[in-house]
């Protein structure tokens, strides 16, 4: 049996202070246990660390490195995919108590944003504007008090009200990316339509844009979590992907120590243990580890950051067998080649002289940055945090106006010369940007060398011999 390092306190747990954590404190009825965890660089595989990361709780200090380049270099658009805030659970643990979070938002009540009340008074006169129909019937702001399945929080609102006003200050105040009169023409929008990926969207927008204006705001819909838009025909990117849950399946089932830890859960709540896996867990308890909330109590004793950690863990080890077998990378090669495509695209439209849609927002799901981080080589890099983002720079050069240079970040940091296109490039060798031509000829035919093909078309559909 496991020995639940924390089993006898979770009754008063307090998982994840709401300051820069040095340490996590849990209390017993008469005494108090202090779990130290490391405020320095973390060990690469430390659980409780990458939860930590994952919650990204709103008022850590963060520094970002959009915008930054070479004097006299001229920024000439912006694409960020980004997914969606903190919301609730998808998943409840069965016969426990859901957490309970109130969704309505609150000016005054922590996590919050200098500039939360306004976007609540705005988003409350929401006008439709050119929206697409799909979208128009969607809330502008979480609003239960009692928040539903998946519902955007307000740390995730304020996760995006902060992403917002960093770009703002790189993008508009400094680079001047949009013009003095700009309108919707100068912004590109998408979505997928889910409440939490809406409001998220809106979040960072309201803390962009010089000022929020409805009619300059137009969403569309994106009805597919890849953002393959026309281009979703592909057999087989859903054979690699049936491949790839099988090798998540048969890596857990000869993990013993999760199976075991599985096992005691479904006892404290008293299902079966097939019942508890597929009401996936981690969900859940990760909701309680980032709002600081207990985990769930029954007669039966109390789910602990032991088990917690024991599943955090087995994730980390999934991680790397996945990067070794490369059935995820192929997966994510072929899914997100459209939406990459389309990146290309709108560069290769604005280098040419078209001024519109210089600045355009994805909002999305961590299915969607996920594949995208593994697409582009960044198999090393956390997993999609709440309100994680990557953001697409395209840079004119100084002297010659063809001279066109990309910049890719995640969450702030410069990531260009990890990808595979750009690692062999030297950063030291000319501006540190990395040449627009090596993205290109990744998106439009190398991308497509590991399945022996030229092109998209091909690479879906050859056969595996």
């Amino acid at each position: 049996m496991l020995k639940p390092l924390l089993s006898l306190l979770a009754l008063t747990v307090h998982l994840i202070p709401t300051t820069p954590l040095k340490e996590v404190q849990q209390h017993a009825k008469s005494r108090r246990i202090t779990v130290p965890i490391p405020y320095t660089e973390p060990p690469v595989l430390d659980p409780i660390y990458e939860a930590y990361a994952y919650c990204n709780i709103p008022n850590r200090t963060e520094h970002s490195w959009e915008g930054h380049s070479p004097p006299d270099y001229k920024l000439l658009s912006v694409q960020v995919m980004i997914r969606h805030g903190d919301r609730y659970p998808l998943y409840s643990i069965p016969k426990t108590k859901r957490p309970a979070i109130d969704c309505t938002l609150v000016p005054n009540r922590k996590p919050s944003h200098p500039r939360l009340a306004a976007f609540i008074s705005h988003m409350s006169k929401a006008e439709r504007g050119q929206w697409d129909s799909a979208m128009s019937a969607i809330p502008r702001l979480p609003s239960h008090t009692v928040c539903e399945m998946g519902e955007l929080t307000q740390t995730g609102i304020v996760q995006h009200l902060h992403n917002g006003q960093l770009l703002h200050d790189t993008y508009i105040k400094k680079h001047k990316l949009l013009p003095n009169n700009w309108g919707s023409k100068h912004l590109y929008i998408e979505s997928t339509r889910k409440s939490r990926t809406l409001q998220s969207g809106l979040a960072l927008l309201y803390g962009l844009l010089p000022e929020f204006d409805w009619q300059k705001v137009n969403v569309r819909h994106q009805w597919s979590t890849i953002f393959c838009s026309g281009s979703c025909d592909c057999p087989m990117r859903n054979h690699y992907l049936e491949e790839e849950q099988r090798r998540q399946y048969n890596l857990r089932v000869k993990n013993t120590l999760l199976e075991q830890t599985y096992m005691e859960m479904a006892k404290i709540v008293g299902v079966p243990t097939r019942q508890l896996r597929a009401a996936n867990p981690i969900d859940s308890l990760l909701c309680h580890f980032c709002h600081n909330i207990t985990f769930p109590c029954t007669q039966n004793g109390c789910i602990s950051l032991k088990h917690f950690s024991v599943i955090k863990a087995q994730q980390l080890e999934d991680k790397k067998d996945r990067h070794e077998k490369k059935l995820y990378y192929k997966y994510s090669l072929l899914a997100t080649h459209p939406f990459l495509n389309q990146t290309i695209a709108r560069m290769q439209r604005i280098a040419q002289g078209r001024k519109d849609e210089l600045f355009a927002l994805f909002s999305a799901h961590d299915v969607t940055v996920a594949p995208l981080l593994s697409a582009l080589g960044l198999s090393e890099a956390r997993f999609p945090r709440f309100a994680a983002r990557i953001t697409f720079e395209l840079w004119k050069g100084a002297k010659d106006k063809n001279d066109l240079y990309v910049r890719i970040l995640y969450n702030g940091e410069d990531v260009t010369f990890f990808t595979s296109f750009c690692q062999t490039h030297s950063r030291h060798s000319g501006p540190g940007l990395c040449p627009f031509k090596k993205f290109l000829n990744f998106v439009r035919r190398d991308m497509f060398a590991i399945f022996n093909s030229t092109n998209y078309f091909d690479a879906c559909h050859r056969r595996i011999l």
